[in-house]
């Protein structure tokens, strides 16, 4: 299992105008492979979109994006809008759970840590020891490490129902010293943080 991030950023005002096109051109794309999450920023970076495809291999992705480019209506007319698009490639843990449609938001954030060359293992063990009683408090929506794009990113999503919730939650679970999982000084070189809000077709939400 693959899980590709598209991030792309936009042009001031015009989010509701590109996920109305995306969305309306979605059924064309899901005839080859369905979309795992869509979500435009509210708080950190602004004026980006980011989508969530999810492929068995490499193999299957570069098939899927070759058939769909020779359909009709795909990909959606949103180039108008773009400044800047990226591309990033993520493994999942063995703990990340499938993506799957899900209500379990509408608020979520979204956190990427670069880590130093070689301490993604030591996360992902230290992680293992600790996810099982911070999902009592929110559920974990993805975490994954990079493969392509930006090397040694740790990335996990967190959905919450409110911003209420989010402080709550993260008080609580720090206080009970069921998160965060810890590790050694200097394992995490640089941690970036972003709010994100689920468009109208996004399968989780």
């Amino acid at each position: 299992m693959i899980i590709e991030m598209r991030t792309y950023t936009l042009k001031p005002g015009s989010i509701a105008e590109a996920e109305k096109r995306f969305g309306a051109a979605l059924p064309v794309r899901e005839k080859h492979s369905k979309l795992a999450a869509f979500w435009h920023s509210e708080i950190g970076p602004l004026n980006q979109i980011i989508h969530v495809w999810a492929y068995d291999s490499f193999e299957q992705r570069a098939a899927v994006r070759a058939a769909a480019t020779k359909e009709e209506g795909w990909p959606p007319a949103v180039r108008e809008f773009v400044v800047s698009q990226e591309s990033e490639i993520f493994l999942p843990a063995p703990f990340s759970p499938k993506l799957e449609p899900r209500q379990i938001g509408p608020i979520f954030e979204m956190r990427q840590y670069t880590l130093a060359p070689g301490a993604i293992p030591g996360m992902i063990e230290r992680w293992s020891e600790k996810i099982e009683g911070r999902q009592k408090y929110s559920p974990l929506v993805g975490a994954w490490y990079s493969e392509f794009g930006e090397l040694n990113k740790w990335c996990h999503i967190w959905a919450y129902k409110d911003a209420n919730q989010r402080f709550q939650v993260r008080d609580a679970a720090r206080a009970a010293g069921a998160w965060p999982p810890g590790g050694p000084a200097g394992t995490t070189l640089k941690q970036k943080n972003a709010i994100l809000l689920p468009a109208a077709f996004s399968p989780i939400r």
